[in-house]
């Protein structure tokens, strides 16, 4: 009897083991309070589903208080049912169609193109320091690199991106 719980035990461990392995961007978001905001966003311009899919994606992920420096009012104004197709397009600025790990940002400044193509965002590397530049003119710094996912990878960033007119580079 003793030999059964420890197989059991041992299987259960295996099964935790495997199920930790299948974690999804949406799923590390959820289970951080630091991107409480941004779950509540991606849920109210129906993305959550999408960034569980295959991927791969990298997103740039605001923590709250990114969300709580935009104007008063924004973040409440953004999620109202009218503003959905604004909310999807900023949220859209965040997120890159490849897995692009902070290893694979060239040096010095590069344009990059988010799913939402009709914008482009710049990252200037100077070693492992790392600035966006969004179409705002504005500038975010990527706080923490390289949080893996099952289909993807989170760069965690300070700054709400906003598309806008296209940023040069540095």
């Amino acid at each position: 009897m003793r030999k059964l719980r420890y197989i059991l035990a041992g299987l259960m461990i295996g099964a935790g083991s495997v199920a930790a392995a299948n974690t999804t961007i949406v799923d590390i978001v959820e289970n951080d309070e630091q991107f409480s905001t941004l779950l509540q966003a991606l849920d109210a311009a129906d993305l959550s589903e999408t960034l569980r899919g295959p991927g791969p994606f990298t997103v740039y992920a605001p923590v709250n208080a990114a969300f709580g420096a935009l104007q008063d009012g924004e973040v409440i104004t953004l999620m109202a049912p009218e503003n959905k197709q604004r909310l999807t397009d900023i949220l859209l600025y965040h997120v890159d169609d490849r897995k692009l790990k902070s290893k694979k940002i060239p040096e010095g400044s590069t344009l990059f193109k988010p799913i939402l193509t009709t914008e482009r965002f710049c990252i200037t590397r100077n070693v492992d320091s790392f600035v966006i530049d969004d179409g705002s003119g504005e500038t975010a710094q990527i706080v923490r690199t390289d949080i893996k996912a099952d289909n993807g990878v989170i760069h965690i960033i300070d700054k709400v991106l906003l598309p806008g007119t296209r940023p040069s580079c540095r």
